[in-house]
């Protein structure tokens, strides 16, 4: 199935493709999140998803990144698949 709706990254589920829309993070934290290459644009797979430990891992390229549920809340994304 696939999308255009924005949707958030922490709304995902496992094996989910998508494209970054916008990072809602500011500071420190969107810097790192650009450094990993989590930019607007790019392509994101979901990894993993662990709503218990309230904790995501996601692909960026060849960067493989676990986000805590708050950092993945401000991900808009689109393009689910």
């Amino acid at each position: 199935m696939k999308t255009d709706t924005m949707t958030l990254l922490s709304a995902c589920t496992k094996g989910g493709v998508a494209t970054v829309v916008k990072i809602n993070a500011t500071g420190p934290l969107k810097q790192r999140l650009i450094s990993f290459g989590l930019m607007k644009g790019a392509e994101v797979k979901m990894l993993e998803c662990a709503p218990a430990k309230s904790t995501f891992e996601i692909k960026v390229g060849n960067v493989a990144l676990a986000l805590r549920k708050e950092e993945a809340a401000l991900i808009e994304v689109c393009n689910v698949r």
